[in-house]
């Protein structure tokens, strides 16, 4: 876990100091490409050299974060904010609200979240706030379950038929005495959703279905990468990007197997 959290924490601090590096001239304006030679190897003037446009792949690999951050947090916030109430509302109150909502997310459960990602995009279309609730729709069901299932075993404790018995209402039993404890879990699924979401905004930027062309996006830089690769000799294009997402997901799932097995420890 604290291996997980280093790694996290060296990607979220390169995210926050790339502007300010930008500012005093130790990293280049990633949209720039003009004044930059094309498919230039690695060297001092460009670390990891640049792509087939000119653009310097080192800018691009490091505000590429910022943009992939933007996404998964918020992608993952939406998807906790709606999922755990839904959750809570639907495990305590039952009968048929309980069936009508277990069906939907169910029935997005079981389609496969790349396809589902990709439809949302494309519907949807380019932007950091579509990507987001394009990948939010496809992690609500993940905590509705989790945390339904979790009510229906804690509504039945002695101290809710307590407060029920002295008058407490049903916003307040959810916000006082369920709360905090249904939610245990969620941490765990949310470090692991992060993850899992790097790569499908990877793959959707893959599609061109991600962010906008002037974004720096790890995936679609893999996209324009595959060019170069057919000729053997320009490999910095696609390692670079490719090196950043696997080293941020292995991070984000180093810290949620880590917290996953802590909480099974006090559980235990």
């Amino acid at each position: 876990m604290w291996m997980g959290v280093a790694m996290t924490a060296f990607v979220v601090v390169l995210a926050i100091v790339a502007p300010i590096l930008q500012s005093i001239g130790l990293l280049q304006d990633p949209t720039e490409f003009l004044n930059n030679s094309a498919q230039e190897a690695p060297s001092a003037a460009h670390w990891f050299g640049t792509t087939r446009l000119g653009y310097d792949v080192f800018s691009r690999t490091i505000f590429g974060i910022s943009a992939a951050l933007q996404v998964v947090v918020l992608s993952t916030v939406l998807s906790v904010l709606i999922g755990v109430p839904l959750g809570m509302v639907s495990g305590y109150l039952g009968g048929k609200l309980d069936r009508a909502i277990l069906f939907v997310m169910d029935t997005i459960y079981t389609l496969p979240s790349l396809l589902l990602s990709v439809t949302l995009s494309f519907v949807l279309g380019r932007g950091v706030l579509n990507a987001a609730i394009a990948l939010a729709i496809v992690y609500i069901p993940q905590y509705y379950r989790v945390v339904r299932n979790q009510t229906i075993s804690v509504k039945t404790e002695v101290y809710i038929e307590a407060a029920q018995a002295m008058g407490a209402s049903t916003w307040r039993i959810l916000r006082k005495y369920l709360l905090l404890n249904v939610i245990q879990s969620v941490p765990v699924i949310l470090a692991l959703n992060l993850s899992d979401a790097i790569l499908t905004l990877g793959g959707l930027g893959f599609l061109g279905l991600g962010l906008p062309e002037e974004t720096p996006e790890w995936g679609h830089d893999l996209k324009e990468a595959l060019d170069g690769l057919s000729t053997g000799s320009i490999w910095w294009t696609a390692l670079f990007p490719g090196l950043a997402i696997t080293l941020t997901v292995i991070g984000l799932s180093f810290l949620g197997e880590g917290l996953n097995e802590l909480t099974d420890k006090k559980g235990r």
